[in-house]
């Protein structure tokens, strides 16, 4: 089962974390596991790329089944509310697939 949890700070999402697999599926075909990845990945690269943000990522690339990422306190407005947008749609991702797939993923917010 994946563990997810969101982390807030000040009314804005600080930062995530994802452990564990879903196993929906067999490797490859797992759509809950490839669902979480896509969003996740997708998540840091816009908060990198776009936004311009430098964040603290933590994942283990040889096992996979974790990946933890920090924003920082933002005092530039524009990165803020890039930040914002990108992660509010992350936040809002994943609660769809835990409400979808809820034998596969847990989701806490913090």
């Amino acid at each position: 089962m994946i563990q997810a949890s969101i982390d807030h700070y000040s009314g804005h999402v600080s930062g995530f974390q994802l452990t564990g697999h879903a196993d929906a599926g067999e490797y490859g075909q797992d759509i809950v596991c490839s669902a979480v990845s896509v969003l996740s990945i997708t998540t840091v690269n816009g908060l990198q790329e776009v936004a311009g943000i430098d964040l603290t990522v933590d994942s283990d690339d040889e096992n996979g089944g974790y990946l933890s990422v920090s924003v920082p306190v933002l005092n530039d407005a524009k990165k803020s509310v890039k930040a914002d947008a990108i992660l509010d749609t992350f936040e809002n991702g994943m609660k769809d697939i835990a409400e979808s797939y809820s034998k596969y993923i847990t989701l806490k917010t913090n």
